[in-house]
C-alpha cells in the first residue's frame, strides 16, 4: 500500500475512533482538533457554523465546488435544528 494511502485510512481509523469516544474531529488552521461533542454541540449556532466551515460566508464562497449546495442545505439543517435544541434546553 502507498503512503499517502495509508495515511488516509490511519486518519479515518483515529476520526472513527474519536467519533466512538463521542469526540468529534475538525480540520482548522492549526492542524485537527477534537472536541467533546455534547459540549461542541452547547455552543452559539454561529460558531458551531464557523467551526465546522459551514457558516454562510464560507460556504458561499466555496462555490466553484459544486458540493457547496449541499453544503449550504446542511447549514440551514444545522441551524434549524440548532434552534429546536436551544428551546429544548
Amino acid at each position: 500500500m502507498n503512503d499517502k494511502k495509508e495515511k488516509k485510512l490511519i486518519l479515518k481509523d483515529k476520526i472513527l475512533q474519536k467519533a466512538e469516544e463521542g469526540k468529534v474531529v475538525l480540520a482548522t488552521i492549526e492542524g485537527l482538533m477534537e472536541a467533546d461533542l455534547d459540549e461542541f454541540i452547547k455552543q452559539p449556532t454561529e460558531g458551531l457554523l464557523y467551526d465546522l466551515n459551514r457558516d454562510r460566508i464560507t460556504v458561499l464562497t466555496l462555490m466553484d465546488d459544486p458540493k457547496w449546495i449541499n453544503d449550504f442545505a446542511v447549514m440551514q439543517v444545522i441551524t434549524k435544528l440548532k434552534e429546536y435544541y436551544d428551546k429544548g434546553n
